[in-house]
């Protein structure tokens, strides 16, 4: 196994101006190597993390970082730096840059002595050294842990780190039992308070947060124990240290593995980057929030998908998060009911809708009877819809405490046929009573009930009573005003509809405004017996969400020279994703080139919509691409509708790369670009 980091790995006289072209400095040291593959690919890799949230650090840190497929073998690469590189950092720019470059399958041993170099970076001793060291051998060693300062003996070596802070683990254990066995109360005792830190990589800001709540705890006389959930895993906090804690602190930008072990207690939920900056801020704000006795009532404030930011963003960002948790956990019900149903009709015929319960009547050797099965199936996963829809907004705003009012609100919206605008009214509704009654100042006696008692009842009843009785009416008026606009669509404006809703698909490849599109088609075929102007937008969505990858794809078949070699291979795997409708296959080059492809897709994607309403091509089925052709009407001009649209992409975007003013082969688009990209999250669920 080669060392990390060697003296070929370290410039510390890194003449970069720009946080891209550091990157790149430091990277080409890598390729020549062999550590890095593909020099482009692996740079768009940090541009994509470096657009998720800047790397910078107070201190004059730079600590651009990513996993990559065209990374092989864990790498660490140290630039020094005299006029300074912004990296974001709140402090201004950063005099030492380090770039990390870990493989896509990373070693759990690898990642522990990352952890360890993270945590030395809070150690203003060890950044001292490291200004004032002259030779590059010597900085390697230093970082290392081969040659240390000797203010480092204070510091854990490489290896030496405890188990996710096993250490103090014990020591705050056999502290809670000496209490417990002598009776001494918490005024007699430090305050005491358990962590968790967590970052998309899980490679160094976990660890520095930890490093930097660790020392600002020690400076403030706390007893402080951080559970590091990152990327070589992570071991729990010991139950009894948790039990014995006075509060809780999760700096993360992931979720919180196992969150329900915090709950009842003072609870502050920031970002990654808060742990870091402003340890101290968040040690006096959770032990304020002790002495006012705020606690969570249930699990701690918060869910993995609302609160995978910081604190302080707005409440339209927070909106948009609570929402897209409905449309996430609501997709996978639409994918299995819609194909269900598609392929009831397909195997029974269209008369399949009125056939009896297969309870009363199937026939093992009939078609009909296994149609109507699929059917019956279908319709019953499509029930599930604004139920699951409502509660996972709840979810996302309240966690599990707002799933039994959301489930609640979101059938009673389909009793009284107020719909899918029934089950977001009902889910936000949810979420915000739960949130209220949490706020409530509860005895400590009655902590452990309320969770499976008391917020379930009070909340979906309260819930309940607004749905039937207040909102429900005019929701459900409303429900019924949108779904007659759309049965009277014909001519200009349903063409203009396929326009706008192609462009809206295109425009983010499965980030929020494209789903916004898709649960708007969703959501109209999620019936028995969707109206045919609900057909036709759900085949005009999937048409234009499938133009993106392939008319990528088609792009770097007739035109590679524009692309990478990456982009190449990667439009190989487009011409699949893209038959599949799934648009994430135009990430990579969205990532890349924002600027040109995103305009581009958004065109043909307009073309294809508006194609698509003129053939009056309707889908029963949300998901499937060309395979669920057999189940589209006007198959044939549908096909049209798409092609059209995917060659006026590649057009589009083979002549704006073609403008460039440098574009040889195997060139890349810029690092500098793909920091721009628009920020779309490939692990999301795939919602076109």
């Amino acid at each position: 196994m080669s060392e990390m980091i060697t003296a070929d790995l370290v410039d510390l006289d890194l003449s970069a101006e720009t946080k891209e072209a550091a990157a790149r400095a430091l990277a080409e040291r890598m390729v020549t190597l062999g550590r890095v593959t593909d020099l482009e690919g692996f740079l768009a890799d940090v541009a994509a993390r470096e657009a998720q949230m800047p790397t910078g650090l107070d201190g004059g840190i730079g600590i651009p970082h990513c996993r990559s497929e065209h990374v092989t073998e864990p790498t660490l690469g140290f630039g020094r730096s005299a006029a300074g590189i912004d990296f974001g950092a709140p402090d201004g720019p950063a005099d030492l840059i380090f770039l990390i470059a870990a493989p896509a399958g990373a070693d759990d041993a690898h990642l522990t002595i990352l952890s360890a170099l993270a945590r030395q970076l809070m150690n203003a001793e060890f950044t001292s050294a490291l200004r004032a060291v002259d030779d590059a051998a010597a900085a390697a060693a230093l970082i290392r842990g081969d040659k240390s300062p000797a203010a480092a003996a204070s510091t854990a070596p490489e290896g030496s780190e405890p188990a996710e802070g096993s250490q103090n683990s014990v020591a705050v254990s056999a502290a809670a039992s000496a209490d417990t066995a002598t009776g001494t109360t918490t005024s007699e005792r430090p305050f005491r308070i358990v962590a968790v830190t967590s970052c998309p990589t899980g490679i160094a800001h976990t660890y520095m947060a930890a490093e930097s709540l660790e020392n600002a705890g020690r400076e403030a006389g706390v007893e402080l124990v951080v559970e590091t959930q990152g990327s070589a895993g992570f071991t729990r906090l010991d139950p009894a240290v948790i039990a014995a804690a006075d509060g809780v602190i999760f700096a993360h930008d992931v979720p919180v593995r196992d969150k329900d072990r915090f709950a009842g207690k003072p609870t502050i939920d920031v970002g990654v980057k808060a742990g870091i900056n402003k340890p101290a801020e968040l040690i006096t704000e959770v032990r304020g929030k002790a002495a006012r006795g705020e606690v969570s009532a249930g699990s701690a404030p918060g869910t993995p998908v609302e609160r995978s930011g910081d604190s302080a963003e707005g409440y339209g960002t927070k909106l948009r998060k609570w929402l897209m948790s409905g449309v996430s956990y609501m997709v996978p019900f639409v994918a299995a009911g819609g194909l269900l149903i598609a392929l009831g009709f397909a195997i029974g015929g269209y008369t399949v809708n009125k056939a009896p319960s297969v309870m009363d009547h199937f026939m093992w050797t009939q078609a009909d009877s296994w149609g109507a099965l699929f059917f019956q199936i279908g319709v019953v996963s499509f029930g599930f819809l604004v139920p699951v829809l409502a509660g996972y907004i709840a979810y996302g705003m309240a966690d599990r405490p707002g799933l039994v009012p959301g489930f609640v609100g979101g059938a009673i919206s389909l009793t009284i046929n107020a719909g899918f605008l029934g089950g977001l009214a009902a889910g936000l509704i949810a979420g915000g009573v739960v949130i209220g009654i949490q706020k409530v100042k509860i005895p400590a006696a009655l902590r452990g009930i309320m969770p499976v008692v008391v917020i379930p009842l009070i909340s979906a009843a309260i819930v309940g009573f607004l749905m039937f009785v207040v909102i429900g009416k005019p929701i459900a008026s409303a429900q019924k005003g949108m779904t007659d606009w759309l049965n009277g669509l014909t001519g200009t404006n349903a063409v203009l509809l396929g326009a706008l809703l192609g462009l809206m698909m295109c425009f983010d490849l499965g980030g929020p405004v494209n789903k916004v599109a898709y649960t708007f088609a969703t959501a109209g075929i999620a019936v028995a017996n969707p109206s045919d102007s609900a057909m036709k937008i759900m085949a005009a969505v999937m048409a234009a969400g499938m133009v993106p990858p392939l008319a990528m794809a088609l792009a770097t078949t007739v035109r590679g020279k524009l692309f990478t070699q990456t982009e190449r291979e990667n439009g190989k795997a487009a011409w699949v994703l893209g038959a599949s409708f799934i648009s994430e296959g135009a990430i990579p080059f969205a990532a890349a080139d924002p600027l040109r492809v995103i305009p581009s897709a958004m065109v043909g994607g307009a073309v294809t919509g508006s194609l698509s309403m003129v053939f009056d091509a309707t889908l029963r089925a949300p998901h499937g691409g060309i395979f669920v052709v057999p189940l589209i009407g006007n198959p044939f001009l549908y096909l049209i509708a798409i092609a059209a649209g995917v060659c006026v992409s590649a057009a589009l975007v083979v002549l704006l790369k073609g403008m460039r003013k440098q574009a040889p082969e195997g060139a890349g688009t810029g690092v500098a670009d793909a920091a721009t990209a628009t920020k779309v999250d490939p692990k999301e669920p795939v919602a076109a």
